[in-house]
């Protein structure tokens, strides 16, 4: 294989990849004693400092030269650094909290060179396809740099992003000594990582693939914005295939503020705190939803506009989650709010953080001594970033590992938390974030979402009054929340044969302890009162009666019969 013939590779293929610098060990070789001379002084200062006692006051000058090291190493190390930021199964948290300021910047490369890049590509002169284009890129990142131009033939604003020349050669590289290294080290060091070292970065390697390609980064982008078509508050720019290909990609020019901060947003008469719900609920949705979400969202990458959008850029990393996945992480929602422990472990083991040959009893008190405080004090206290610096506690003593897949999303929320901290430093995530899974919860759109309403709503057989309670007042705390609708829907399901055994279980509820729960069911009145208007509850009461098929009543009232028979 050729070193044109690499540059050429689609997907990460280590085999390949390994066939072809087996002939060539000597472009192996330095590199390797580039990259081991780089560390080499790092870890001789590590060892000086246990010798000499001198680690904790020495942790976070080591911390910052580590982040040093992998900038100067260039951008397979720098997205290294990016992707061990979210590992507390194999970095230490002093370490963590350096990898996560690295920044995705290199200096630009030479415009002449990029110009020549989007010829090749492009097969026309740059005069050609555009009227204007910025003489210096706007913006530089480790795998390409953007250019802001207008199109020739149509006028458009548009930005130009092109990859850095050589680009695949120097990754599969760095890539083929990281497997190299891993297969040899691994025996000996101290990761608990339930499976080979190899296999890391073999996850590592496809992801990269996938974000240095950027065909795919623009079916991405189409991809996320089918998914967001009906809802107005989210911006994503349109791709321009014409002039778009592997390595140059097209896309609208959007004018936008970066998250970085509150003065310049409001100077602009952007509603901040507008922003920050649009970014976290999105968030929620593209995990809970859609299960496809933007695995990088730091500032660079989203933008608030004057017309109280938020726009989203840069589609290189993404991920998908299967059904089964997305049930899963709302079922450890659903345990979490509960103090299920029990429950939440094996949720864990079900999302690959832990095997499913390991012994969960030691491991249920630990969850419930990390999560417990956090939860018991007071919800609103609650943020992820606390979780993640508490369970990276946890990494050691227990075999939790971290799946590549859980590594993005974990990056994805702290890095949304971080960016909606910096906007509003008294935001607290379970402010958008309970409201909106308690709508979710109580809408029961699907029968795996009603499943998972009646498990918070009951426990040990014995309806939960106080869980309903909590829900609707947190469900109500968005103002756009209607009651009404999601009773409707509530209403449809109750009269349905699936809801034959919640019908059994709300009229048991109600005379449960031989007595009526009218004052809980008043409370519950009180609660949503004010949001009921008497026509709109006829309404309401019409079109959950309109779907009240006869054979679902007779079903119904025999159940009611039987019930009062019972008691």
């Amino acid at each position: 294989m050729s070193q044109h013939q690499l540059a050429l590779l689609k997907q990460y293929d280590p085999q390949a990849i390994a066939d072809y610098y087996r002939y060539r060990p000597w472009e192996a070789l330095w590199r390797s004693l580039r990259i081991i001379f780089s560390f080499l002084g790092w870890l001789l200062a590590i060892l000086l400092d246990q010798w000499t006692g001198q680690v904790e006051k020495s942790k976070l000058k080591r911390a910052s030269k580590l982040r040093e090291i992998l900038t100067k190493l260039g951008p397979t190390f720098i997205k290294v650094g990016q992707a061990l930021s979210t590992r507390p199964d194999l970095i230490r948290k002093d370490f963590l909290e350096e990898l996560v300021k690295l920044q995705d910047q290199l200096p630009p490369f030479d415009n002449a060179i990029a110009f020549r890049i989007i010829e090749k590509q492009l097969d026309r002169t740059v005069e050609e396809i555009y009227q204007e284009i910025s003489p210096q890129p706007v913006a530089a990142a480790s795998l390409g740099q953007v250019y802001k131009a207008r199109l020739r033939d149509n006028g458009d604003m548009v930005a130009v992003k092109v990859q850095r020349p050589n680009l695949k050669p120097i990754l599969t590289l760095d890539l083929y000594l990281m497997r190299l290294g891993a297969k040899w080290l691994a025996p000996w060091l101290p990761l608990n990582l339930g499976h080979d070292l190899t296999l890391i970065v073999d996850e590592f390697g496809i992801k990269l693939f996938e974000e240095v390609d950027y065909a795919n980064e623009a079916r991405n982008a189409e991809k996320f914005a089918l998914n967001f078509q009906n809802n107005p508050q989210v911006k994503v720019p349109k791709i321009y295939w014409r002039y778009s290909s592997d390595n140059v990609l097209t896309l609208e020019w959007i004018n936008g503020y970066k998250l970085t901060g509150t003065q310049h947003l409001e100077e602009a008469g952007i509603n901040t705190n507008a922003i920050v719900e649009i970014g976290v609920t999105t968030g929620l949705q593209q995990l809970l939803e859609f299960g496809f979400f933007h695995a990088d969202p730091h500032p660079g990458n989203l933008f608030a506009t004057t017309d109280g959008q938020m726009a989203y850029i840069d589609f290189g990393m993404m991920d998908q989650l299967d059904e089964t996945t997305k049930e899963t992480l709302v079922d450890a929602v659903v345990h979490l709010i509960n103090k299920d422990y029990t429950d939440l472990a094996k949720d864990f083991v079900k999302l690959g953080f832990l095997t499913p040959d390991i012994d969960i009893t030691p491991i249920i008190p630990a969850l419930e001594d990390v999560l417990g405080d956090i939860m018991g004090k007071s919800v609103r206290d609650f943020n992820f970033k606390t979780v993640t610096d508490r369970f990276s506690e946890l990494m050691f003593e227990y075999p939790f590992r971290v799946p590549a897949k859980f590594a993005l999303i974990i990056r994805s929320v702290v890095t949304q938390e971080g960016l909606a901290l910096s906007v509003d430093p008294n935001f607290k995530i379970v402010d958008i974030g309970y409201p909106y899974i308690a709508r979710r919860l109580l809408k029961g759109e699907s029968p795996q979402l009603r499943r998972r309403l009646l498990e918070v709503l009951f426990k040990d057989g014995k309806f939960q009054w106080q869980r309903l309670e909590n829900m609707i007042t947190i469900a109500r705390s968005d103002g756009n929340f209607d009651i009404l609708p999601t009773a409707g829907l509530g209403l449809q399901y109750l009269m349905s044969e699936e809801g034959e055994f919640l019908r059994r279980q709300l009229l048991l509820a109600l005379i449960e302890d031989d007595r009526l729960h009218t004052e809980e069911v008043k409370r519950i009145w009180e609660l949503v009162k004010d949001d009921i208007k008497p026509n709109q509850l006829f309404n309401a009461a019409m079109d959950a009666l309109a779907n009240f098929s006869r054979q679902s009543a007779a079903a119904f009232m025999p159940a009611v019969a039987a019930l009062t028979t019972e008691k």
